[in-house]
């Protein structure tokens, strides 16, 4: 039997155009692609939920 090993997820989300033009123009700024960008804000997002307690803190695992 192999080991499970933690793999990345991929997934989509529908935004105003508004906030992808946003997006577009910051990743273009930062010199990020937009994809990069956004998986960015939502981990931050995830870690700013954590660190309020609003999600029960995980021991992270780096690849």
């Amino acid at each position: 039997m192999f080991p499970k090993t933690k793999v990345s997820k991929k997934f989509s989300i529908t935004v105003p155009d508004y906030v992808f033009e946003d997006l577009e123009e910051l990743a273009k700024i930062q010199g990020r692609t937009t994809a990069n960008l956004a998986a960015f804000l939502v981990e931050t997002g995830i870690r700013e939920a954590r660190e309020k307690g609003e999600l029960r803190s995980k021991e992270r695992q780096e690849p």
